[in-house]
């Protein structure tokens, strides 16, 4: 396949970048710096503001899928994740490419308050909040689009994936709480989707946990 990652040198993004191109597709990373450093030799590159549809439209051209995996440190309030998503469904749909696979996170839309207790009483309120109040616009975007869209939500991140069982949920019940998740499986369920259409149209929970 052709793919296009939106935050291609990202924490998450350059694992999705890298997984992909040992899987053996075209992958293209986009990112603000003009020579990013550390990807894979014969991985294509585009500097561009995500948020620049124009800008994105070059990149866009024959790609099959786009893996979004934008992110940011910064802790105020943000609309880099809803001027992204806007700019990106306008030149897909421009260019014909169809199939989204957008990374947000736990904090967004039901799966608030299911992230276990050091993320859902610390670093939701003073640290995430502001940015999972865009990834809720981002989300609504995504949701009204024309695309065949995925959303991931990963559970907090963590080095190791830890003892409790993997879940992939579409629901999210009272007692569920997904506490942690690596890097690496976030990018490996992302091109999962991207490659064989897996949740066409549907919000998926992820990570390990109580289901």
């Amino acid at each position: 396949m052709k793919i296009l990652v939106l935050g291609g040198t990202g924490r998450v993004g350059r694992l999705v970048v890298a997984q992909g191109h040992a899987r053996g597709h075209a992958m293209t990373a986009q990112s603000r710096a003009p020579s990013p450093a550390g990807l894979p030799d014969g991985v294509a590159t585009i500097a561009a503001d995500p948020r620049d549809g124009a800008a994105l439209a070059p990149a866009l051209a024959g790609q099959d899928a786009v893996i979004m995996a934008l992110g940011t440190t910064d802790r105020g309030p943000t609309t880099l994740f809803s001027d992204a998503t806007r700019a990106l469904l306008d030149a897909m749909r421009a260019a014909g490419v169809r199939r989204l696979v957008a990374i947000t996170g736990v904090g967004a839309g039901e799966t608030r308050g299911h992230g276990g207790f050091l993320y859902d009483r610390i670093v939701f309120p003073l640290f995430t909040r502001h940015r999972y109040a865009d990834k809720d616009r981002q989300e609504a975007l995504i949701r009204a689009s024309d695309t065949d869209w995925t959303i991931l939500r990963p559970a907090p991140f963590a080095a190791t994936p830890g003892q409790e069982p993997f879940h992939a949920l579409t629901q999210v019940g009272p007692a569920t709480r997904l506490s942690r998740v690596t890097p690496e499986e976030v990018a490996r369920v992302a091109l999962e989707c991207a490659e064989t259409g897996a949740h066409l149209r549907e919000a998926v929970f992820f990570g390990h946990g109580r289901a």
